[in-house]
């Protein structure tokens, strides 16, 4: 058991590849757009919903980690606190974590899966592509994985997530 933490910018392909490794692996699949929709649809908020989003899939981990479920969190986790709130929720429940940001970095694709992506969660309005490249993403201040998605296919992607969860020690640290 262990948390995959999945971070990257809208439309790079982090769904895709979450729900394509849940498959695969028979984890959980937490991704952070269903919950803070859930909260939208209560009433309670509307867009942005902020902290109480990622407060809640903190939760929702950690309970699926303490119950021994491999558990990939999946979300734009923009800023460091937020990366580094995914590994204390995996230093609380002991278990490795490994940390990838999903890229792509071919800017046409890039703007072609924004511009034209399904959505699969009721009511979910995702950001258009002024939002997605002028949003606030802080740079990554410590070593992790990188997927870069564009011009390769999502099976290539998962095996390469696949070799780097295996590579994660009990210490949480890669080792290749």
């Amino acid at each position: 058991m262990m948390l995959i933490i999945l971070c990257g910018l809208p439309a790079t392909g982090k769904t895709t590849l979450a729900q394509a490794l849940a498959r695969q692996t028979q984890a959980v699949h937490l991704r952070v757009d269903t919950v803070e929709q859930a909260i939208v649809r209560s009433g309670l908020t509307t867009h942005p919903v902020g902290v109480a989003g990622y407060a809640v899939a903190y939760a929702l981990t950690e309970e699926h980690l303490r119950q021994g479920l491999t558990v990939i969190a999946e979300s734009v986790n923009p800023l460091a606190v937020t990366r580094q709130a995914w590994r204390d929720v995996a230093a609380r429940a002991q278990v490795r974590a490994l940390e990838a940001e999903i890229i792509c970095t071919d800017t046409t694709q890039h703007r072609h899966r924004a511009e034209h992506r399904s959505v699969d969660v009721p009511g979910l309005v995702p950001p258009g592509w002024d939002a997605i490249v002028g949003r606030d993403y802080e740079p990554w201040d410590r070593p992790h994985l990188t997927i870069d998605t564009a011009l390769r296919d999502v099976a290539t992607c998962v095996t390469d997530l696949r070799q780097a969860v295996e590579a994660v020690t009990p210490a949480g640290l890669r080792s290749i």
